[in-house]
């Protein structure tokens, strides 16, 4: 049992009998018990099942690639129709409508569709990045600027080029290229002071 599991349980006043059966229920399976994303988080063999929260008129259950269980129960929700790809929701507004049995069958077939490999990848940006021409005239003129930029990862890449062209006046531009070039040159991606890297 995580404490931290425990101490989110206590702090969720209104569901903590609900959420605490529905941990029991997990608890008895080889699932690893975390918090992600400031919830309760159950992972099998690396790999993120569900996860475990509480809002104002429900708690429920988050299976991440909820979109591959058969859902023969019609439990299953997706709270964000067009945004939503995988993950569904499991609600319950009352403690009655908890059948711990039922959510154990759910959590079964959700951990062997990951031992299967059935996930939802997400998508990837594939638009090519676009140079802004500020960078390219910078890149004429100093080689290992050039030479240290392509050592980025396209998303890295990408945030510069975003940075320098999403300013409206030329004169933003070129203070945006004259912040970035020692970033670049010393290897510091635009973001990464928000980053955990």
């Amino acid at each position: 049992m995580n404490p931290k599991v425990t101490d989110y349980i206590l702090s969720q006043e209104k569901w903590q009998k609900e959420l605490q059966v529905l941990r029991n229920v997990l608890l008895e399976l080889p699932l690893k018990e975390d918090i992600k994303w400031g919830i309760p988080a159950y992972i099998y063999k690396k790999k993120n099942i569900l996860g475990l929260s509480a809002f104002k008129n429900y708690c429920g259950i988050w299976f991440h690639h909820g979109c591959f269980l058969k859902d023969e129960a019609n439990l299953l929700i997706n709270a964000q129709k067009d945004k939503t790809k995988g993950m569904r929701q499991m609600r319950f507004n009352l403690f009655d409508e908890i059948d711990v049995e039922l959510v154990k069958q759910y959590v079964l077939e959700a951990m062997a569709n990951s031992e299967v490999g059935l996930e939802v990848k997400p998508k990837r940006n594939i638009n090519p990045i676009v140079i802004p021409d500020e960078l390219k005239i910078e890149f004429s003129k100093n080689e290992r600027l050039k030479y240290r930029f392509n050592e980025f990862t396209l998303s890295k890449q990408r945030e510069f080029c975003e940075y320098i062209s999403s300013a409206k006046r030329e004169a933003t531009k070129q203070s945006r290229l004259e912040k970035i070039i020692p970033m670049i040159l010393n290897k510091v991606g635009l973001n990464d002071k928000y980053r955990n890297c």
